[in-house]
């Protein structure tokens, strides 16, 4: 581990052959061990590195990491902290050679900036929010004028930077990028957009609800989120119409004439914001997202995971982009929302082929990578306070603050939000309030 080791008994790291035999259980696992061994194997040896740690066995295991009220011991804390300092470092060092002109939240300083924000809140220390307001000030000097959403366009960086003016008490600064912000709705709603996370007009959507939570007020109305709703809705039903689906799934959506299925681009991210209270009428619920979220779940494979696009049998992805890390929110809002337990099992399921495949030789980001995955364990957590799940990001945390020392790739931009360094730093702040904890850019 990368801490100071702690005593015997609560030791995670087991040898090879202790983890040779450890075997999934639950009721909620309907897969036959032979099959799960399968694909065990074909999943591991292609993408995932295999999972070293014992799992969860009872409070004992815990102890090192955290109390009965599921919160962090002094000692894990003060490693964490500290690994997000040195990280930092390197971070900042690395970002001198980062492209000036990427305005993104996914790759670009935007990113950076909502990274600062979250430390800002976590931390209280002003030189983050200064920090800030320097990266999201390079995005709003880059602003692309072609996409709308969050983590790939200009809604992104005029959000990060409203509420950074906000918390820096520069409310004209700050409403003036409200209204920028407010002014790409027309397009949104009437325009010819896809209706996925990344470039349509959910990643739109995220941006309004962002700034709502930020503020702690509505400074968007109700109405211009209800509106972007209707247009995802419209969309959705068309397509399905098209496609003559309506009777199995009422609602459909693709991106690049692919129908996907995973949180980036596809189905499950879709329907999990369609599911947030006061969005969407409970007619509309009951009628239209109800059946199309359990046609989602009519997809899952024998492993518990879930295909990159409908029609595709592979199962190789275990990324928060495609597979059960991204579709187990989906699960968990539909349990909130419908109350039916099968929901809930099948995102139980979604973290157990986490905890078997989520430590992924793409490396420690969070679009695909180990933290981005580690956040499924505190979807869980948060939902059920079974202290399985904080044990197993508590793990997949120790993995991360390993940071290189995996062999895992490096990715194209190892610095930023999504793909690189930013992204792991973020979970790591986000565990130390681990009931606060949310997917960044994402999670509502």
């Amino acid at each position: 581990m990368w801490f100071s080791s702690p005593p015997a008994q609560w030791k995670a790291v087991v040898s090879h052959k202790q983890a040779q035999r450890f075997e999934i259980k639950g009721e909620e696992l309907q897969c036959t061990q032979q099959h799960l061994r399968r694909s065990s194997l074909k999943m591991s040896e292609q993408r995932a590195l295999k999972n070293p740690y014992a799992d969860y066995s009872g409070p004992e295991c815990a102890q090192a990491f955290f109390d009965m009220h599921g919160n962090l011991t002094q000692h894990f804390s003060s490693c964490i902290c500290s690994r997000i300092g040195e990280l930092l470092a390197i971070m900042e060092n690395g970002l001198k050679g980062a492209d000036p002109r990427d305005c993104t939240g996914y790759t670009g300083w935007a990113g950076i900036a909502l990274l600062y924000l979250h430390l800002h809140s976590i931390f209280g220390e002003t030189l983050y929010l200064h920090k800030a307001l320097e990266h999201v000030s390079r995005s709003l000097r880059s602003l692309t004028q072609r996409w709308v959403t969050f983590l790939c366009g200009d809604a992104g960086p005029l959000a990060i930077a409203a509420v950074v003016y906000h918390r820096l008490q520069k409310p004209h600064e700050a409403e003036e990028c409200l209204n920028r912000l407010m002014q790409l709705h027309q397009s949104v709603v009437q325009g010819k957009l896809p209706d996925e996370l990344l470039y349509g007009r959910t990643g739109y959507l995220y941006s309004l609800i962002f700034v709502n939570q930020q503020f702690q007020q509505e400074k968007i109305p109700i109405q211009y989120i209800q509106q972007v709703c209707d247009a995802i809705l419209a969309s959705g039903q068309s397509l399905s119409q098209r496609s003559r689906l309506q009777e199995q799934s009422p609602l459909m959506y693709e991106w690049y004439q692919e129908e996907y299925v995973g949180a980036a681009h596809g189905l499950s991210g879709i329907y999990y914001y369609l599911m947030q209270p006061g969005f969407v009428g409970e007619d509309r619920i009951i009628s239209l997202i109800k059946p199309s979220v359990n046609y989602v779940c009519q997809l899952k494979a024998p492993s518990g995971n879930y295909p990159p696009c409908v029609g595709d049998s592979r199962d190789l992805l275990v990324h928060w982009c495609h597979g059960s890390p991204g579709v187990i929110y989906m699960l968990i809002q539909a349990f909130k929302v419908f109350g039916v337990k099968q929901y809930l099992q099948d995102a139980l399921h979604c973290g157990e082929v986490i905890w078997q495949h989520g430590l992924l030789k793409k490396g420690y980001g969070l679009c695909h990578g180990a933290a981005g995955n580690a956040y499924g364990f505190l979807a869980l957590f948060k939902i059920t306070q079974d202290p399985k799940h904080l044990y197993r990001a508590c793990m997949f945390a120790d993995w991360c603050m390993n940071y290189g020392r995996h062999g895992c790739q490096t990715p194209d931009t190892p610095y930023s939000l999504f793909e690189g360094m930013a992204g792991t730093i973020y979970f790591l702040s986000d565990l130390l309030q681990p009931t606060r904890a949310k997917f960044p850019a994402f999670e509502v």
